[in-house]
């Protein structure tokens, strides 16, 4: 199953690897649109659809908390599942995304399977052979 799926941070080389590794955890066919910060973001999802979004949280003109409650605030938008993908991994601040409308939260570094269990869980399951990614202990990023 393909989906679309929104990645939004301030780097380009993140957005690649997180590109790369969705990729390599079986979503291939998946369209992949891409913003560097929360204002672009919205312009994307205002002109796009979007099944999810993966987001950073430090990122220049709009942050990632920022960016999630202004897409849970909006009426066409706010079903859109926001997880955030970040270092910002303290307690405090995970409640934060989550209290703002993030959907789920993922520790940087990561890996494939992290992603295809993040993915699974909120778009549902995937279909690939599940050899090719299991055996690939180089997908850790």
């Amino acid at each position: 199953m393909s989906y679309s799926i929104l990645i939004v941070d301030d780097s380009l080389p993140m957005r690649s690897v997180i590109k790369k590794t969705i990729k390599a955890a079986g979503f291939g066919q998946s369209e992949f649109l891409e913003a560097a910060n929360g204002k672009e973001a919205l312009t994307v999802l205002k002109n796009n659809w979007v099944d999810m979004v993966l987001t950073d949280h430090n990122m220049p003109v709009m942050n990632g908390l920022d960016f999630i409650r202004a897409v849970k605030a909006d009426e066409l938008l706010k079903t859109i599942p926001v997880v955030v993908i970040s270092t910002e991994g303290d307690e405090s601040r995970i409640k934060a995304f989550l209290d703002g409308g993030a959907v789920g939260y993922l520790a940087k570094p990561f890996t494939a399977e992290s992603i295809r269990d993040l993915i699974v869980k909120f778009l549902g399951e995937v279909s690939y052979d599940e050899a090719s990614v299991e055996g690939n202990e180089n997908l850790d990023f």
